[in-house]
């Protein structure tokens, strides 16, 4: 199984998101601290869930660091993280001039 499969079957069995990107960056730090060939080092995530209804985004990293101990101990070294609420999602877009149809 690959990095990317384990943060995403951990992500989703903890935050049941209605949205979720893992986005492999390994490549684009090929010779940077804690790279290895092959990659698998450096991610890039967006978790789109209503368990981050009232936290702060601090509580909410900690949250999604918390789930994806397992994946810091073996390998993974990197993690650049946007999590927002659906609604948080929304506005978002809206706001970006992106829309849903």
């Amino acid at each position: 199984m690959t990095m990317a499969e384990r943060l995403r079957r951990a992500l989703e069995a903890g935050l049941a998101p209605a949205r979720l990107e893992v986005i492999d960056e390994s490549a684009l730090h090929a010779g940077h601290a804690g790279a290895r060939p092959g990659g698998d080092t450096h991610y890039r995530i967006t978790v789109v869930s209503d368990r981050f209804a009232g936290m702060s985004r601090l509580r909410r990293h900690r949250m999604v660091h918390a789930l994806l101990d397992d994946a810091f101990a073996t390998g993974l070294h990197a993690l650049a993280i946007t999590t927002r609420t659906p609604s948080e999602a929304n506005r978002a877009a809206t706001s970006s001039g992106c829309r849903s149809s």
